[in-house]
């Protein structure tokens, strides 16, 4: 299955709540969910009956879109969780948040985690001291992802630099502004992650 292409603020709209996936624009008056509360298409506005399997199936969807992975991945990210200890949706949500992608959103040098899977891409990171260019690469406990010596005059890290703010960091991270860096502490938790799914539906899809 290829990646979405379309319209994000559809996704958000479909699921009648914010996924933040368009970065600034989501906190402005100009998010589609504040404009129009319903889904988009035709029959958006009409009453629709869903089945056990559709919430289950609506919830990891969302997920998937919140994270920006793809069907096949997200299964192996579930099978992973599945074979760790503990609860399995607390260990995918961890497994998602640790995705090198994902932590560079976190640290706040991207304003969505689209925007920060497109500069890991093209290789303005270092992690812990290698040039990595792999969105889903795991970052682990006292890992450091820091921007290249070679992308630090780049224009976009330097208006970066102003904004970022140790006080958005969630506590499985630190940041480092000065240096354009940020440490992994420790995995996180179920209490560290702000992402609003309830991930026992998701366990109850791949259940069935």
């Amino acid at each position: 299955m290829a990646r979405y292409t379309g319209p994000v603020c559809r996704i958000c709209r479909r699921f009648g709540t914010k996924l933040f996936l368009k970065g600034q624009r989501c906190f402005g008056p100009k998010c589609a969910v504040e404009r129009r509360k319903y889904p988009p298409g035709e029959h958006g506005q009409g009453r629709r009956k869903v089945s056990e399997y559709g919430l289950q199936l609506a919830e990891k969807q969302k997920l998937r879109s919140i994270y920006g992975v793809l069907e096949r991945q997200f299964h192996t990210h579930f099978v992973e969780a599945e074979r760790r200890p503990g609860m399995t949706g607390a260990n995918l949500l961890a497994i998602l948040e640790r995705r090198l992608d994902n932590a560079v959103y976190r640290l706040g040098f991207a304003s969505s985690r689209a925007q920060a899977r497109h500069i890991v891409r093209h290789g303005h990171f270092d992690l812990n001291g290698r040039k990595t260019d792999i969105p889903s690469a795991t970052v682990r406990e006292g890992d450091v992802i820091r921007v290249r010596s070679t992308s630090r005059e780049n224009e976009y890290f330097l208006a970066a630099k102003g904004d970022l703010t140790e006080s958005t960091v969630p506590r499985w991270l630190s940041l480092d502004p000065a240096d354009l860096s940020g440490r992994v502490l420790r995995v996180p938790e179920r209490d560290d992650i702000d992402t609003q799914v309830n991930e026992q539906l998701v366990v109850e899809y791949y259940s069935r």
